[in-house]
């Protein structure tokens, strides 16, 4: 059996904290001041809270940062089939538990949300979207899949064949493919192999693969119809401040996805990048990290010019 997995902690210096899910731990960081502002940032597949490292430490002076690793990804457990449900209505119950137990049902709080996270934050916050402040929307849905758009092969490949599962959690093509091709600018080795860090065995990549076995592309799938819920209630956030940061050379969530995005969110403040890819926050670095801190410091500070 593999070691676990531990970051670098140069790269990674948060306490880590974990939240007890019918006996396996979720875990997450929670940095900053108890009295500020919330912060709830949702990964997606196959990132964890290591996605959000740099966003964290810019923000947590004066923030309360909360980022947990979905239960079979980055630090979490990772059951087996037998333990857990690996499926979308599992991951919002999950953010359900922790944003009750360690937040409270009432704060107010905002969404910064990233593939799977958009999904699983907005489906999670459609009931409750009074409390939702402001969002950071980057490279991600909370609707069915465009009409102009089909689902990539790779995707589909690694979905529903039994090739792709093989390959996925045989040889992590996805977590391993994703750390080459979802930059577009340099990285360093050691922040690849962090990425790939906790999808590192057979069994530690079991996420990576159900992640995409449960995109419902179609009525009557698994999981379609809170897809369908989630869009029929993004009216409701149309009125409240987001900011929409999009790396238009992703391979998955490409310009149709932002174009809905604007449909959806026609007063949202845009900023969108040429010459970046899925991992957004990565590629874009301090510009769109700057422009983060300034949209969330004008919600939140009065106003405030993070410079």
């Amino acid at each position: 059996m593999s070691k676990p997995y531990q970051p670098p902690q140069h790269l990674y210096p948060f306490e880590s904290r974990w939240l007890d899910r019918d006996g396996l731990r979720l875990h997450y960081i929670d940095e900053g001041p108890r009295d500020a502002p919330v912060l709830l940032m949702l990964h997606g597949n196959p990132t964890w809270s290591f996605y959000y490292r740099e966003l964290v430490l810019r923000l947590r002076d004066r923030y309360r940062c909360i980022v947990p690793d979905h239960i079979g990804c980055g630090l979490s457990d990772k059951p087996d089939d037998s333990r857990y449900d690996y499926h979308l209505a599992s991951r919002m119950a999950d953010v359900e538990a922790l944003v009750s137990d360690r937040i409270g049902t009432d704060t107010p709080l905002s969404l910064v949300v990233h593939d799977w996270g958009g999904m699983i934050g907005f489906g999670w916050a459609a009931a409750q979207h009074e409390r939702i402040r402001s969002a950071v929307i980057l490279n991600t849905a909370a609707f069915p899949m465009p009409a102009e758009k089909s689902l990539p092969f790779t995707l589909w490949l690694g979905g529903r064949t039994p090739v792709g599962s093989l390959l996925i959690r045989g040889f992590n093509a996805f977590s391993g493919i994703a750390a080459r091709i979802a930059f577009k600018k340099p990285v360093s080795s050691e922040i690849r192999a962090a990425y790939k860090g906790p999808y590192n065995s057979w069994r530690n990549r079991i996420a990576t693969l159900r992640f995409v076995q449960d995109i419902p592309l179609r009525e009557g799938e698994r999981g379609y119809d809170l897809v369908a819920a989630t869009a029929a209630q993004l009216p409701a956030f149309a009125s409240k401040p987001t900011l929409v940061g999009w790396g238009l050379r992703d391979f998955v969530f490409d310009e149709p996805f932002y174009r809905e995005w604007q449909r959806q969110l026609p007063e949202a403040e845009l900023h969108p990048y040429a010459d970046c890819g899925h991992y957004i926050l990565e590629d874009a670095g301090e510009p769109l990290h700057g422009a983060i801190e300034r949209f969330l410091d004008r919600q939140h500070h009065d106003g405030r010019d993070a410079g």
